[in-house]
């Protein structure tokens, strides 16, 4: 009965909410696949939020262990089956090798640079992994992760790192320019932490016709050329190959692999926090401004919605096929956002977002943040630890399941880097049941 309290607040508190943050967002764009974007918080509409907390059958979930057993199995099938789509297991084939190793950052690195082979056949379905350890740790190094946009090379200020091929204009060409800020590792490895990255367009181009030359290609079922209506999605994807990078870390002594955080952005923010509920063996998320179908509410009509997102001119691939029939029928999905991130449950999770990114909804995400923290709380542990939307740049919604609102759009900027290296410390270093 008492999370039902809080929950049944939850509901009136986004009522409550609905002026603040309410105004036409100037140079944004008002029509998207042809289905107009709302962008007036007084146009959102009223919704109600499943509850995360109440079995399939209508009985409440007031213990771990029911959560643990029931719930979360629930829950983790529907997202499978309507969403994301089902992936298969590790492959039977997988292998990896180590093709360089290194100093670096003026002795204050290991680097390691890996090819994970995804097939028996290792011409092809490879993934180039680039690690950098701590030199004077003395014990297996906490580590994170991210998925990349960019190839190794460009994501790096290391000229020992081998260039890597991306996909451009549907080829497969060497990466040599790009229009993302390289990553400054130095930062990690002065607190005491690992980096690691890889490029997603190495587990499954992003394009329509990716499928052709990705990893999904190499689990069709005879005589068909997509997956069935419950599959993998592009998402489930490059999700399948994160955890491909954890079976790798699980053989290396130097990562203490018990202890990893995993990042992406955008796309790749709903990649981590989809991995982040399926992969229990990442033991901290943060996904950046993942937006619809992300971390933000999609029964919210607030800038993009599962509409625009799934249309066939856009990222429909992303998804398995079964989502697609929801583009019109938002409130009839078993599930939101909110139950996405309760997945991650009990782990330490943080939502990094930015005021001006309307179109992904950062206030969206803070309110299934909040609808979150009652499974949270079944745990023990702390949420928000407030219920108004904070303003830019507060760094106080640290705790388990944590928020952080940079000052400005869709990106993830140098000084966010510090946030997640802060929460990685509070969490993975002096939490105190670790």
């Amino acid at each position: 009965m008492k999370h039902l309290n809080n929950f049944l607040f939850t509901l009136i508190f986004v009522s409550i909410l609905k002026p603040v943050y309410s105004q036409t967002r100037p140079n944004m764009p008002t029509t998207v696949a042809k289905t107009p974007v709302n962008y007036d918080e007084a146009l959102v509409g009223n919704y109600t939020l499943p509850d995360p907390l109440r079995l399939a059958n209508g009985k409440v979930v007031d213990d771990t262990i029911t959560w643990i057993n029931q719930r979360r199995p629930e829950l983790l099938t529907l997202f499978e089956e309507l969403q994301f789509g089902k992936v298969p297991g590790p492959p039977a084939a997988m292998s990896y090798k180590i093709v360089e190793t290194g100093s670096a950052f003026n002795n204050k690195a290991l680097r390691k640079q890996i090819t994970i082979y995804l097939t028996k056949d290792t011409a092809d379905h490879k993934m180039n992994l680039l690690v950098y350890l701590p030199v004077h740790s003395g014990k297996p190094s906490p580590l994170f992760l991210t998925l990349s946009f960019v190839t190794n090379a460009m994501a790096v200020d290391d000229p020992a790192v081998k260039p890597g091929l991306a996909w451009i204009d549907g080829q497969k060409v060497v990466q040599t320019n790009s229009h993302f800020s390289k990553i400054d590792v130095e930062k990690f490895i002065d607190a005491g932490f690992g980096y690691a990255t890889v490029y997603y367009g190495d587990i499954e181009p992003d394009f329509k016709k990716g499928i052709r030359h990705g990893i999904r290609s190499q689990y069709l079922k005879p005589g068909t050329s997509f997956p069935a209506a419950d599959e993998w999605g592009a998402i489930s994807a490059w999700s399948w190959g994160l955890s491909r990078v954890m079976d790798y870390f699980e053989t290396d002594a130097d990562i203490d692999a018990k202890r990893i955080a995993l990042n992406g952005a955008s796309r790749l923010g709903k990649t981590v926090l989809w991995t982040g509920a399926r992969d229990k063996r990442f033991a901290l998320i943060i996904p950046s401004i993942s937006g619809e179908s992300g971390a933000a509410l999609s029964r919210r009509n607030y800038g993009e919605t599962i509409k625009h997102i799934t249309d066939t001119s856009r990222y429909f691939y992303q998804f398995a096929a079964n989502y697609h029939g929801f583009a019109d029928r938002v409130a009839e999905l078993p599930m939101d956002s909110h139950m996405l991130i309760a997945l991650v449950a009990p782990r330490p999770l943080l939502l990094q977002t930015g005021n001006e990114d309307y179109f992904s909804d950062p206030k969206g995400e803070f309110l299934a943040a909040l609808a979150a923290e009652p499974v949270y709380r079944l745990f023990g542990k702390a949420g928000l630890g407030r219920t108004t939307l904070p303003e830019a740049g507060n760094t106080n919604l640290l705790n388990t399941l944590g928020y952080y609102m940079h000052k400005g759009g869709h990106t993830v900027l140098p000084e966010d880097y510090d946030i997640f290296i802060r929460f990685m410390q509070k969490h993975l270093i002096n939490a105190p049941n670790r």
